[in-house]
């Protein structure tokens, strides 16, 4: 049986997710950064990055949300080989750009020593956040990113969407993000995950 380590409001909510929409077995363990444990050597003989998600399986661990999200549901990819290419470009823009945008909020020390730079990176979260928004506000048809067909890419944007508030952005600025917000929190995987403590 899979087992998905993950924290409560981090990206691995996307995984917990697409978990439950595919209606897999799974146990779910809960790591709790209050307490540091992504740092406990436990933790980091299963993720030496010291970070979620992480998800074991029969054939070894996986780390890094949009290559998990792709083992746990291939078939939630679209066929069509540009088609495809588009999701992954999106993906790819909500790990590398948008997570890191919102990771500066919290998380200088990864990029800076002085106290200094946190206090700057921290500042221009906002401003580098609400790009990511009006990007994502213009990529999306409607109510998912690609239309009626709900994707990999948009349990992704959903885990991120949750942290706009704490990021100064009011995501009713994007009415296409919050509906696809609203949309995804409608589903019965959304109302799982509460109740499990995820959201």
């Amino acid at each position: 049986m899979l087992k998905l380590f993950a924290t409560k409001g981090t990206i691995s909510v996307a995984v917990a997710l697409v978990l439950e929409e595919v209606g897999a077995e799974y146990e779910l363990c809960l790591i709790d950064f209050a307490t540091e444990d992504q740092r406990s050597q436990a933790y980091l003989e299963i993720n030496s990055k010291g970070r979620v998600p992480a998800l074991v399986t029969e054939g070894g661990i996986l780390t890094e949300t949009a290559a998990i999200l792709e083992y746990i549901a291939p078939h939630m990819l679209p066929k069509d080989a540009f088609a495809c290419a588009k999701h992954r470009e999106i993906s790819y823009y909500l790990a590398a750009t948008m997570h890191i945008n919102h990771a500066h909020i919290l998380r200088g020390y990864r990029w800076a020593d002085l106290e200094t730079s946190f206090e700057d990176m921290r500042a221009k979260v906002p401003q580098t956040m609400a790009e990511s928004c009006a990007y994502v506000e213009n990529v999306i048809v409607g109510p998912y990113i690609f239309g009626a067909e709900f994707t990999l890419a948009d349990a992704h944007l959903f885990a991120i969407t949750q942290w706009l508030a704490g990021d100064g952005v009011k995501i009713q600025n994007y009415p296409k993000l919050a509906q696809l917000q609203r949309s995804i929190a409608a589903r019965p995987s959304a109302a799982t995950l509460a109740e499990k403590g995820l959201l």
